[in-house]
């Protein structure tokens, strides 16, 4: 399984000068409407409820990273350095938009769904480099010591830079926008959100179309390499606020808001050289795409999967 999953090093994405302008477009631009959807009350509301937010960002930004970097200890007989590192950058996305649909679906909290969502994407160019600079390099460090590659450092710093540039400023536009533009807000907030999609992927397809062959060969072990992340994660929002005797309600919804990443950000950071660098990553980071990617298709069944069992149990506490 190591030695299949080895090919994927080989897999390589390259846009070019323009290109890379076009991706960073297309970031801007889906963080903008993530933003639109934001509403400052949001974070005022957190306080009302503090013990079940609180909880669910704990479980999201310290939790989920921790688990997965067990799992991938787990595994590393198994997988490469590359598709550890994936899901650990996976693990230190913020929530996805789609898990407040989901969480409705599943008779959860969405509120609370809402706020975590909303937290942790507003945060997600600090914690989101933050979170992988230290797990990665953790991982990395193991990684080292029991396998015979070279040290990879994860820069820090100029992660931060070029996160907070690429996402911080469309989040800021976008919660100001939505605040003194309600009416305008609301007429293209969904549009906003369907071209982002739309764009997203037909970008991962031009991506990975001359990779397909190596795609198929691997895709095997990526599905059940992701397969068991994904489990982990849900079952870390789901234990994790039962442990913290917090209602079903609330449970169902850390169980989504934990399981449901917002793989697509991971995956366009990953695009971009000012942040994945070829010189430090050796332009053999395609074992992060493709886990990154298919996360991103994963967490979409499984999460509706959740929701129809949660459905059919009824609440009685």
């Amino acid at each position: 399984m190591r030695e299949q999953l080895e090919s994927l090093s080989s897999l390589t994405i390259n846009f070019g000068q323009g290109g890379m302008m076009i991706v960073n477009i297309i970031l801007a631009f889906v963080m903008f409407g993530v933003a639109l959807g934001i509403k400052t009350e949001t974070f005022r509301d957190v306080f009302k409820r503090p013990k079940s937010v609180i909880v669910g960002i704990l479980l999201q930004w310290v939790a989920l990273p921790a688990v997965t970097f067990a799992v991938a200890l787990v595994l590393n007989p198994f997988i490469t350095p590359m598709v550890a590192l994936g899901m650990i950058l996976v693990a230190c996305c913020p929530g996805g938009n789609i898990s407040n649909f989901i969480s409705s679906l599943s008779k959860g909290n969405v509120e609370l769904s809402v706020s975590m969502t909303a937290i942790s994407t507003a945060f997600a160019p600090i914690i989101t480099p933050l979170n992988f600079f230290i797990w990665g390099n953790l991982y990395s460090y193991f990684a080292t010591v029991h396998n015979d590659i070279p040290v990879l450092v994860i820069p820090f710093w100029p992660m931060l830079e070029q996160i907070l540039l690429l996402l911080g400023v469309p989040i800021v536009l976008g919660l100001v926008f939505a605040k003194y533009f309600p009416n305008a807000t609301k007429r293209i907030t969904k549009p906003a959100q369907v071209v982002s999609i739309l764009l997203f992927i037909g970008m991962v397809i031009a991506s990975f179309s001359q990779n397909f062959q190596i795609i198929v060969d691997n895709i095997f072990y990526i599905f059940f390499i992701v397969l068991l992340h994904n489990a982990c994660a849900l079952a870390t929002g789901y234990f994790g606020g039962r442990l913290s005797k917090l209602t079903l309600k609330d449970c169902r919804s850390l169980t989504i808001e934990v399981g449901i990443q917002n793989s697509g950000l991971g995956l366009i950071l990953l695009f971009n050289p000012a942040i994945f660098p070829p010189e430090i990553w050796h332009g053999h980071y395609g074992g992060m795409l493709i886990v990154t990617a298919w996360w991103g298709i994963w967490h979409i069944i499984s999460g509706l999967t959740v929701a129809y069992l949660f459905r059919r149990k009824p609440i009685t506490e």
